[in-house]
């Protein structure tokens, strides 16, 4: 049989994707993909399925845009029913996201809310059970972090509302989630190269990068005896509209990315099949470990 069609060339991965220097660019927290220049890339027209998921019920947290975005992209097109959920003013991006779920025919499931609330995080996962009829992937995935030049300047509202969003958040919503965990399913945790290589402006969301890295590695080992896996991924520096929405200063925003080895940023596509492998069956050997894509910085 000729499959010439499926054949795909080798990319220079220098130049795959957009490199500094980027546009001066600043919205409102938390931000939107679809008003990044450049667009990040999620995998919309690249990520091609082959069934690896199938069957299988995701809610991801902060999955409208982001890593999150180009997860639930890849879980619709392995074969699973996927819930988001996001932030109510991220609504335009989580609508296209809903869309691209149904388009690769899998059910769609769209939970707005602030994680900030613990009653929330309880009634989204309820929801997601409900909505999806089970549950058996559970990625943490939302974040929130905010440059502060000085922790001088770092006020306690803030620093609570990083806390909140990125530590109290994943607690609660694992906490929710596990009565509705068989064996077999898994947990994954979004944490970043600042968990091990802090930039002086992320302090306070630094701090819950590492935190997220352990609690993963802690999890893992507590639910094992349950047959579930617990994994992290950690990114950086990626385009995503944490960065444009005060997540970096305008100085580093206009040359993100180019300081590692590849000269660029990445796209959230490039690590969505990350997040398939540490979901899918034949990683089923897997858990307590944290793989990262950051072109080549160092890593933990």
């Amino acid at each position: 049989m000729d499959r010439s069609d499926d054949t795909v060339s080798p990319q220079d991965p220098r130049y795959k994707y957009p490199q500094p220097p980027f546009k001066g660019q600043s919205q409102p927290w938390p931000g939107l993909a679809r008003d990044m220049d450049p667009p990040p890339d999620h995998g919309e027209t690249s990520y091609k399925g082959s069934g690896r998921l199938a069957g299988r019920k995701a809610l991801i947290t902060g999955g409208d845009s982001g890593m999150g975005r180009a997860a639930a992209i890849a879980y619709a097109r392995e074969g699973a029913d996927v819930a988001i959920n996001y932030f109510p003013t991220e609504e335009p991006d989580a609508r296209e996201v809903v869309a691209l779920i149904e388009a690769a025919g899998r059910k769609a499931v769209a939970i707005p809310g602030d994680l900030r609330d613990e009653a929330f995080c309880r009634q989204m996962v309820a929801d997601a059970v409900a909505g999806l009829g089970g549950l058996d992937i559970l990625v943490c995935n939302a974040a929130r972090q905010q440059a502060c030049p000085s922790i001088l300047d770092l006020t306690s509202e803030e620093f609570d509302a990083t806390m909140k969003t990125n530590i109290y958040a994943p607690f609660w919503t694992i906490k929710a989630a596990l009565p509705h965990l068989k064996p077999g399913s898994v947990i994954i945790g979004t944490t970043s190269e600042q968990s091990y290589d802090p930039t002086p402006e992320l302090y306070h969301y630094a701090q819950t990068k590492a935190a997220t890295m352990n609690y993963v590695k802690s999890l893992a080992k507590q639910f094992a005896s349950k047959g579930i896996r617990v994994n992290g991924v950690a990114p950086g520096p990626i385009w995503t509209p944490l960065q444009v929405s005060g997540g970096a200063t305008q100085e580093k925003l206009k040359q993100f990315g180019g300081q590692t080895p590849l000269g660029r940023p990445g796209q959230p596509a490039e690590l969505a099949g990350i997040y398939v492998q540490l979901a899918a069956e034949d990683g089923s050997y897997t858990t307590g470990h944290i793989y990262g894509a950051a072109g080549g910085s160092g890593q933990p």
